[in-house]
């Protein structure tokens, strides 16, 4: 069960950075091509898209990422 918990940690810490990565990506008309379509939808969509990866990405990472003390 460790492993998995620390794989949701890992991957959430991954979309947090994709989501940052492709803001400051488009703000130079360039983006990842694995989230290309994000702005398939709109700005306003693709904004709302990375805010999400982030958000959520950060959450997992909060929640399953730390290490638990072992006493």
């Amino acid at each position: 069960m460790d492993d998995i918990t620390s794989k949701l940690g890992k991957a959430g810490l991954l979309a947090a950075a994709l989501g940052l990565i492709s803001i400051v990506l488009s703000l130079f008309n360039y983006n990842i091509r694995i989230l290309s379509w994000i702005d398939t939808w709109g700005t306003t969509m693709g904004w709302v898209v990375r805010g999400l990866f982030i958000f959520g990405g950060g959450a997992l990472f909060y929640f399953f990422g730390r290490e638990e003390a072992e006493d």
